[in-house]
């Protein structure tokens, strides 16, 4: 952790909704003149697409984006450990798709050159391993704010199975295939980090999710609640933001529940006076030198 560079992280599993809470907090650091620079998780995979399916294969189908093999850990944590000290760390760029490739004279799937950060106030980290820990590498240690974004696992299914059959083009056979395969891994490296956040969300729908393979369309905001957990809930005001979300209530000393349709509004009222006091912790840290 660090007052001079700190570092905020969303982590959540494929399909989960982090890209949502990312865009949130860009409105944030908009609104509020932060000076963020965004890295993404995908930029930390070990294979480009080619090789990682090749890898796959000879693996027997047991490979996964959610594991350490599949991954660099250690740089991820390296990146966050420099940028903690000195501001700055090494970063590349995975190309998800044409578009993005096209700037590069690359192809899809394949990853930018290494290259510096640039210089900011904060540092915003989205994707699978933000809280990441593990014999080799521990990247929860270096985060300031470390947010968990978990809808319940049929949920999230839905989301995953529509999103990628709409946006990658996949079959639902496909995606279910992938589900099964990131099983363990999911299990044993995406669940343990929401026992390290400092807050989670958790989108819980209140239709019928039972076989998420044959949903029809995704439940929306007000076709669910949301669980917000604090794992240390001294300094929140809840009676404040009980207020100012109509319909809310608590469900223990360190949960709140909201309507769907107000999570992004509780993500305003929730984020943007932690932010102010890590920028205000960070002014003072810098002046002082």
């Amino acid at each position: 952790m660090s007052t001079k560079h700190p570092i905020i992280a969303i982590t959540g599993s494929s399909g989960a909704g982090t890209t949502s809470v990312m865009q949130t907090f860009s409105g944030i650091f908009r609104r509020e003149g932060v000076d963020a620079t965004f890295i993404e998780g995908d930029s930390f995979h070990r294979y480009d697409r080619v090789e990682m399916s090749k890898r796959i294969a000879e693996s027997g189908g047991t490979l996964s984006h959610f594991g350490p093999e599949a991954n660099l850990f250690p740089e991820l944590e390296q990146t966050f450990a420099s940028y903690a000290e000195t501001g700055s760390g090494k970063v590349r760029r995975y190309l998800h798709d044409t578009t993005e490739a096209a700037p590069y004279g690359q192809d899809p799937g394949t990853f930018t050159a290494w290259e510096d950060l640039p210089s900011s106030d904060v540092l915003f980290y989205e994707g699978l391993h933000g809280g990441v820990v593990t014999d080799d590498a521990n990247v929860a240690q270096h985060v300031d704010l470390l947010i968990g974004v978990v809808p319940v696992v049929n949920l999230e299914w839905i989301q995953k199975i529509h999103r990628d059959r709409a946006k990658r083009g996949y079959t639902t056979e496909a995606v279910t295939d992938t589900i099964l395969r990131r099983m363990n891994d999911y299990v044993h490296y995406i669940c343990p980090q929401f026992t390290r956040s400092h807050i989670n969300f958790q989108r819980v729908p209140v239709v019928d999710t039972s076989n998420p393979f044959v949903a029809r369309w995704i439940p929306t905001p007000d076709e669910s609640i949301v669980v917000i957990r604090f794992a240390n809930p001294r300094g929140i005001d809840f009676p404040y933001l009980l207020s100012m979300l109509h319909d809310s209530y608590m469900s223990r000393a360190n949960t709140i529940v909201v309507p769907g349709g107000k999570m992004e509004l509780a993500m305003q009222l929730i984020f943007t006076p932690m932010i102010l006091r890590i920028m205000d912790r960070r002014r003072r840290a810098l002046d002082r030198d």
